[in-house]
């Protein structure tokens, strides 16, 4: 796999008119585990969609290698960068394999079938997920954890060297959270995570960047040593507020 730098520069972006994003500028580190903290709402998932490129910023640009994502073909993207939905949509009927398989869209020629490289990467994909047993059940008659397992499968068969994670260990026993903790530990590439699961954070992230307040802040280290940092620039914002406060009142 290579190496690929993901930024975006002065980003704005949301649905429609309502815009959730306000000039973000962010790097993504090569070879490093990146989480995106911050509040429910404050535009974690939108920010991953808007890399992905299933919104289009209304300013600002992303890059790929320096390449405008804007430009780069949709096969040449899929083929780079892969995301897991927080709450995907599973087409009605479809089963494990097939829809597993799709993550293989971006490196078929034709739709005449799978290749030997397909294949491969498929069953790799459901075995490493423990649903090999479930290749020919369809997604609807699973429970919650076998359905993001199934997901989750997808993304590896994908084989991108960038994967957005939105909230990955929803539904997930602790067997495959300590699966996944291994995987992402042993990952040479890049992860960019939303999650609140913390003692998963705490054992697999490099760099937190943290949404707040229409800003994003990056922090090094885990989620234990942000929360230190955190509490004392907050602290010292909150004196400051109220040294301001007493000037005004003052004068």
């Amino acid at each position: 796999m290579n190496e690929h730098l993901l930024a975006a520069d002065r980003l704005f972006s949301g649905y429609d008119k309502q815009t959730i994003l306000h000039d973000i500028s962010i790097s993504v580190p090569q070879n490093k585990i990146s989480v995106i903290l911050g509040a429910n709402g404050c535009g974690k998932s939108t920010l991953l969609k808007t890399f992905a490129r299933l919104l289009k910023p209304s300013k600002g640009t992303i890059t790929l290698d320096g390449k405008h994502i804007s430009s780069l073909p949709s096969r040449q993207l899929a083929q780079t960068l892969g995301l897991l939905p927080q709450t995907p949509v599973t087409p009605e009927g479809i089963k494990v394999t097939d829809l597993v398989s799709r993550g293989r869209f971006p490196y078929r020629r034709t739709f005449s079938g799978l290749s030997s490289d397909d294949f491969s990467a498929v069953s790799d994909a459901l075995e490493m997920m423990g649903i090999t047993n479930l290749a020919d059940r369809s997604v609807d008659e699973l429970s919650g954890g076998q359905r993001q397992r199934v997901w989750i499968a997808l993304a590896l068969a994908q084989q991108t060297d960038i994967l957005l994670l939105d909230e990955p260990t929803n539904y997930l026993d602790e067997q495959h959270i300590e699966w996944l903790r291994r995987y992402l530990q042993e990952y040479e590439n890049a992860f960019i995570l939303i999650s609140h699961d913390i003692p998963f954070l705490n054992s697999v992230i490099n760099i937190i960047y943290h949404m707040e307040n229409q800003r994003l802040d990056r922090y090094v280290g885990d989620y234990d040593k942000f929360r230190e940092v955190y509490e004392v620039k907050k602290a010292q914002l909150e004196a400051a507020y109220k040294r301001q406060q007493q000037e005004i009142a003052e004068l």
